[in-house]
């Protein structure tokens, strides 16, 4: 395929009525999920992007039959299983291939997988998915190649403790135990909408799962999954996204059934920068011509924003909220914990204009409102790429950003839907 690059004129409202796509970052676990039964399982409201069809090529070639019934919706049947090994080339191009190991694990007892890829935005640790699929029983051997998991018989029901509240961790561990021998117990599991997802997903397949949303979970292990349907929810990371980018360029916004109660902690954070958002029923609707000024703390701080495991700010919009501090008045710090190389996108934003420290790889003082210019650009990961869109979008002139793959694998058809809502965006192949 040729490379592509979006090109994209600033300075104009986006605004009117957009449905979310789904949760990519449940969609791949789902899709992950239906390997643990024999039997069709149809999911809806998948988003169409190239994580999703890389993970959908990865089960298919393990043996399942995939088949697309319409638009964003998909049947999967996984029998038979092969006993291949999945391709190291695939596995390579997403971080959630590693999401393969409970589900492959449990139903065949053995699974062999190269280290995953992803962003390049900093170390993201394997430790927690081989502690918790080693105290369900399994032997895991771990080298700088693979990771070979195995086990005689079925998998057992323990209690476990994660080292960090990892999602893909918590994720594999619950997949794994759904097929365990008798109760496993997750303590310090994350409880991020996509996980709940996957709990409601293998509910519906005969799985029970206490718990659901919160850090501990008790899921009672069967001898058998079977089929189901389920509609993903709504993608909060792009819903963040949207309501970032209708309100740094005054544009006025009606996000359909987007879920308001996943949005508390960035209402707050948000607020810190003057941008409101409310709910209307099962919608959220931001207001035009927004005033965009720093909420000072008590005592005149500057308020810090920081990410945090769920419910808290979400680490996958730190960098959309930097962009967002670039266009209000006032200083603010933003502190991303998780992530040491997710913030090195700053200096693209540094040569549109922006004001801002990077202080260190998890700190940036941004102070605003600075004018963004149009330049060429380059986006390094999923995140960073829709930050530099926003940001392109509030620029005045004309930016290229160029690796636009990285933002297709996480946001669908992104230029048609920023065009429908009065963005001037076009997609050319370079």
């Amino acid at each position: 395929m040729a490379s592509q690059s979006l090109v994209i004129e600033g300075g104009h409202p986006i605004g009117g009525t957009l449905r979310p796509s789904g949760n990519k970052n449940a969609a791949l676990p789902l899709l992950a999920a239906c390997l643990l039964t024999e039997d069709e399982v149809h999911l809806n409201n998948v988003p169409d992007i190239v994580d999703v069809q890389i993970m959908l090529e990865l089960i298919e070639y393990l043996g399942a039959t995939v088949k697309k019934i319409s638009p964003n919706r998909w049947s999967i049947r996984a029998s038979p299983l092969s006993s291949k090994s999945p391709p190291t080339e695939l596995c390579r191009r997403i971080r959630a291939s590693l999401l393969l190991a409970g589900p492959l694990l449990a139903r065949r007892g053995q699974v062999s997988l190269p280290p995953p890829g992803g962003d390049a935005i900093g170390r993201r640790r394997l430790d927690t998915h081989v502690e918790a699929l080693a105290g369900l029983g399994a032997t895991v051997n771990v080298s700088s190649t693979s990771l070979d998991f195995s086990v005689q018989g079925r998998l057992s029901g323990t209690n476990l403790f994660l080292d960090e509240a990892s999602v893909t961790g918590t994720e594999n561990a619950i997949m794994a135990a759904a097929l365990a021998d008798g109760i496993t117990t997750i303590d310090n599991a994350a409880g991020e909408p996509h996980v709940q997802d996957l709990c409601r997903l293998l509910v519906a397949m005969g799985a029970k799962i206490e718990g659901i949303g919160t850090n501990r979970l008790r899921i009672h292990g069967q001898t058998s999954l079977t089929g189901a349907e389920y509609t993903l929810g709504p993608d909060y990371t792009e819903v963040g996204s949207f309501i970032t980018l209708s309100a740094v360029t005054g544009g006025e916004l009606r996000l359909l059934d987007a879920r308001p109660e996943e949005h508390r902690a960035t209402k707050i954070a948000f607020a810190k920068l003057g941008l409101h958002f409310e709910a209307d029923g099962p919608d959220i609707v931001v207001p035009g011509d927004q005033n965009l000024r720093v909420a000072h703390e008590l005592m005149g701080a500057i308020p810090k924003i920081e990410d945090s495991p769920w419910p808290g700010f979400p680490a996958d919009l730190t960098s959309i909220a930097v962009v967002a501090a670039t266009q209000t008045e006032g200083t603010v710090l933003i502190f991303e914990k998780m992530f040491e190389s997710r913030l090195f996108f700053t200096d693209r934003l540094s040569a549109m204009g922006a004001k801002l420290i990077l202080c260190d790889p998890h700190r940036v003082v941004v102070s605003g409102k600075s004018q963004l210019f149009g330049q060429p650009l380059v986006s390094p990961d999923i995140r960073a790429g829709m930050a530099l869109v926003i940001a392109a979008l509030a620029a005045k002139g004309q930016s290229e950003i160029h690796n636009v793959q990285q933002i297709d694998r996480g946001y669908e058809r992104i230029d048609t839907r920023i065009r429908e809502l009065g963005g001037r965006i076009e997609r050319r192949s370079v």
